[in-house]
Order: structure tokens, then sequence, then C-alpha cells
């Protein structure tokens, strides 16, 4: 076995995994600071225990409807053949690409009392105000719905994954022990495909605890509204970093609880046979039931929505359409693509450095700058925001003493630290990305290279670079459309007068523009799609093979 090998970058990962970590640390600190008790003590007794039980709930309800829809789709599209299954597979990901916010807007638009299905109500029965009730949908069960309606791909990608990779030996095997169907899904597949369906349901659930736009619109307090209330409202950026932290400690804490639930459990195959099984045939009134549940998720999470966001586009858009749209649009555009350039950038130097390095010092330091990936949006703002606009105001007063003029803030005064709060939450994106697409180029290469006198920077840049092209690709177009949906931390960091698209459509819905707030709205689901295009021919490839 060779030796493990120092390279130069393991500098660059450990700076970059010192940068990532240093929000957080910054938020935890803020635990221990002193001086905002009164604030504090305002925020316990009146709202405090409102965000938990709010943000619990949501865990519950999310947690719950995700997986039941997640599982359910999966195992039909995987293990079963009926009408549209082909067409399924791919399009059951197609929710993704509209941001929660978004979708929480337009069923509110739809579902008002001027929407149209209750003026459609009032028309058809001749109903007046009070003859009739209708559920409000900006409450909590309404929030915990438009979640589920959008963040159910997660454990669908990953539980099919896992049902399609242990699909023939385990349920042969169950079969020639006597079990049906439903037994052999309960007892082999659904326990076997439990750490992917765990893992989906986490990630929704770190979505939504991270989101700010639905729920401060539902009007549903939980700690992304509270810390945001407490920075602008209140003023308190250390009651801001405390509640921070108290979020941050919910996503350690359902981490860990899934790391604990495992126990000592492993969920191998033993069977060496991965072959994909022929899908059960579903006629009749079966493959109009499985029909039926895959399409209901889809029509209720992208294709009633991008009609209604077309309708309300073309119909009653946003009346600054044009010149400011522009501006919004370059705005959106020049965030997302130097965060996705950079991060592109240096995921394939963390890559390649732990590539080189081959030790568990090096995949440490990029474990460590993927954890930014959990870390809500708010939570990152906020820690961020803490030590640079220190840091912003001891180089202005340096400047001062050096040159006699005030530059102002250089950093916050700008999106500099916007786009280092983008790379400390979506880094860890590309770096998965350029990860796994690395470990597939044989070691061998890299020996041939150096034989014919090749250095490590030559090697990268004329051996690995080009095969990883396409992987490149994929991981700056992923960053790109996070950074084109991400809210709370725009929203918080962002310069002023300094608005995006996300913003804007923020703006106009607190303003019950909601009409107006599609143009941009549909914008933003419109680039959301690129991604999702891609890793449907994917999926579509994977079935074939």
């Amino acid at each position: 076995m060779r030796a493990a090998t120092y390279s130069p970058l393991l500098i660059v990962a450990l700076v970059v995994a010192l940068l990532a970590g240093l929000p957080v640390v910054s938020v935890g600190l803020n635990l221990f600071v002193g001086g905002t008790s009164d604030t504090w003590s305002h925020l316990s007794q009146t709202v405090l225990p409102e965000y938990i039980a709010n943000s619990l709930w949501l865990c519950i309800g999310v947690g719950l409807g995700v997986g039941v829809v997640g599982v359910t789709t999966a195992w039909l599209t995987a293990m079963h053949d009926f009408p549209g299954r082909r067409f399924f597979e791919w399009a059951l990901v197609l929710p993704l690409a509209v941001p929660a916010y978004v979708m929480a807007y337009v069923y509110t638009d739809f579902l008002q009392f001027v929407g149209p299905v209750q003026s459609a109500l009032r028309n058809l029965f001749g109903w007046e105000f009070g003859d009739y009730w209708f559920p409000d949908i900006r409450t909590l069960p309404g929030a915990i719905l438009m979640f589920i309606c959008v963040l159910y791909p997660y454990v669908y990608l990953l539980a099919r994954a896992a049902f399609l990779e242990r699909a023939s030996g385990m349920l042969e095997a169950a079969r020639t022990l006597g079990m049906g169907q439903w037994r052999a899904f309960f007892f082999v597949s659904l326990p076997l495909a439990r750490p992917a369906i765990v893992a989906g349901v986490a990630l929704a659930l770190m979505e939504t605890l991270a989101d700010y736009g639905t729920v401060a619109y539902f009007a549903v307090n939980t700690f992304t509204t509270g810390i945001y209330r407490a920075w602008f409202s209140l003023g308190d950026r250390v009651a801001a970093a405390q509640l921070a932290a108290m979020l941050l400690g919910f996503v350690l804490f359902l981490l860990m609880a899934e790391r604990i639930s495992r126990g000592r459990a492993r969920y191998h195959n033993t069977t060496g046979r991965n072959r994909p099984m022929a899908g059960a045939r579903l006629r009749g009134i079966k493959g109009f039931a499985a029909l039926s549940a895959c399409a209901l998720p889809l029509l209720l999470g992208f294709v009633l929505p991008a009609i209604l966001l077309l309708k309300m586009a073309f119909t009653d858009g946003d009346a600054q359409f044009g010149e400011r749209f522009l501006i919004l649009s370059r705005n959106s555009f020049l965030l997302a693509g130097t965060t996705a350039v950079i991060g592109v950038l240096l995921a394939l130097l963390l890559a390649y450095g732990a590539r080189l390095s081959k030790t568990s010092f090096s995949a440490g330091l990029n474990r460590l700058v993927g954890l930014g990936y959990a870390v809500p949006g708010a939570v990152i703002a906020v820690g961020v925001l803490i030590p640079v606009t220190r840091l912003d105001h001891w180089l202005a007063g340096q400047w001062a003493l050096w040159f006699g003029s005030n530059p102002g803030l250089l950093l916050t005064g700008g999106i500099a630290a916007l786009i280092y709060a983008y790379l400390v939450r979506f880094l860890a994106v590309a770096l998965h990305t350029v990860e796994s697409s690395l470990a597939k180029i044989t070691s061998s290469m890299d020996d041939a290279a150096r034989s014919l006198g090749l250095g490590q920077s030559e090697t990268l840049r004329r051996v690995h670079t080009p095969l990883l092209r396409g992987s490149l690709l994929t991981a700056g177009l992923l960053v790109f459309v996070d950074v084109m949906k991400e809210l709370p931390a725009t929203l918080v960091m962002r310069p002023f007068n300094f608005d995006t698209l996300a913003t804007q459509v923020y703006t106009l819905a607190s303003d019950e523009r909601l009409a107006e707030a599609s143009t941009a709205s549909l914008a933003i689901v419109a680039v959301g799609l690129l991604p999702l295009i891609l890793l449907s021919r994917q999926i579509s490839a994977s079935r074939r093979a």
C-alpha cells in the first residue's frame, strides 16, 4: 500500500474548512454573551414556546407526509409496471424546482376568498359571505402541506434508488420463503431502504427548518421568523444569534436522532445480485390506483402551481416588468453565477487535495465543509454578519488611520459577505458532486500522468478536468439554482437597494400583490427546471440500464 502523501492543497482545505465553520462558531459563542437579558426574557416569556411548538409540529407533519408520499411513489415506479410509469419515474422530481414560498403564494391566491375556487363555489351555489366554511390555507397545517408538496422528491429519489439496488436477490429470496408482495415490502424492502428513507426525510426537515418565506407569509412563528424579527425589529444581534443557536440545535438533534436510531444495525445486500426485477404489472383498478397515487403529488406539487403562475404572469404580472425586472435578474444571476464559479473551483481543489493526500485528516476537512448544507440560511447569515461586521469596522478604522478617509463598509456594504454566506451554505452540493465523479477516475491515470513527467497541477488541468467537465457543469448548475432560490440569507445580508428575484417575490407577496409576484416566481421556477431535466434523464437512463 502506498504511503499517504501530503499536498499543499491541504492548506487550502484547512482554510476553507475554518471559514466554513466560522459562522457556526460565531453563533455558538453568543450563547455565552451577556447583556441581553431583557430581550431574551421577553422572547422566552412570549414567543419562544410558540417557536418551539410550531417547529416541532412542522417536523412531525412534514416528516410523516414526505415519508408516505416519497416511499409510495418510489415503490410504485421502481417495482411495478402501470400506465404512465415511465413518465412518472422522472416527472415526480419536478416539484423540487418550485420553492416552498412560491408554492405558498400561488395556493394562497388560488384558494383565498376572491380566488377562483371560492368564487366558483359562490357562483355555483349562490352563496354569500358567511354562508359556508372553507379551510384557510394560511395556517400551520397549510404550511405543512406546502412543504410536503415540494420536498417529497428528496425521499422519492433516495428510496427509489434503494429499492432498485436491492430489487432482485432479497425479494426473490423472500418469495421462496412464502412471503407475498405486501409482506415482502414491509419486512424486506422497507427495512433495507430505511437509511435512504431516513436520509431523505432528514433533508426535507432541514429544508423545512431553514424556510422563512412560507412560514412568515402564513404567520407561523418559527425560529427563522424569530431570528429575522430579533435582528431587524428589535435590533438585537445577540438575541438573533441565540435563536439561531437554538435552531441549529434542532438540526443537530435531527442528525443525531437518525444516527442513534440505527443503533448497531447494518443494511447490507448479501445476495450479490443487484439486477433490477421485472416490474409487477398493474392493470385495471390497481393500475388506475397506482397512476392516481403518482399523479396527485405531481399535480399538486408542480402542474397546478406552474399553470397558475403562467396564468397570473400573462394576465396580471409584475407591473414593473421591463428595466426593473432586468435589474433584478442581473442581480440574481450575478450572485448565483459568481457563487457557482467559486464553489466549483473550491470543490475541485478540495476533492483533488483529498485524492492526493489519502488521509483521514483531509477527508475530515471535506466533511466539515459539507456540514454547511445542514445549517439553515438564517443561521449562516447571522453567523457571518457578526464577525464580518466587526472586521468591516476594523478595516474602516485602519483605512481612516492610514489614508484619512472613511471607505464605508467594504465587505457587508457589497455582495462579498453575501457570497461568502452562500458558499458556506451550498459548497457541499458542489463538493459532493465533484467527489463522486473524481472517485470514478482510476488512480492508474494519475500514475500514467506522473510517469510522463506531469506534476500535480498539470495532471489536474490536463487529465482530470477534461474528464470531469460534465460533473463540474452539473455542480455549478446545482449551486446556481440553490442560490437563485435562497431567501433567508439574502433578506438578511443583501446590500441596501440591492434586490433579487427571490426578494422581489417576497416583497410583493408580503404586500398581498400575489399576481405581480408571479413574474419573478415563474423565472425562479424556470431556472430551477434546468438541473432537474438533467436529473430526470439520469433517472430514465438508470431504469433502462
